[in-house]
């Protein structure tokens, strides 16, 4: 099964998900400000409801 359809994004789709780099969202893990995430094996990976979820904790109302 693929990990879309699973539900689980690889890194490099979360990334692209929210338009950032890659390297940033490593950042954004190390320093423990991004969006949850599950290691398997070993790599990381993402759900986008996680990341839905992160986004709006980050959202500002003008």
């Amino acid at each position: 099964m693929r990990e879309e359809q699973a539900g689980m994004w690889s890194h490099e789709q979360a990334a692209r998900y929210l338009n950032v780099q890659p390297q940033t969202l490593y950042y954004m893990n190390y320093t423990g400000k991004g969006p949850k995430s599950y290691k398997v094996g070993k790599y990381r990976r993402y759900r986008r409801r996680d990341i839905d979820a992160w986004l709006e904790t980050r959202s500002s109302e003008c």
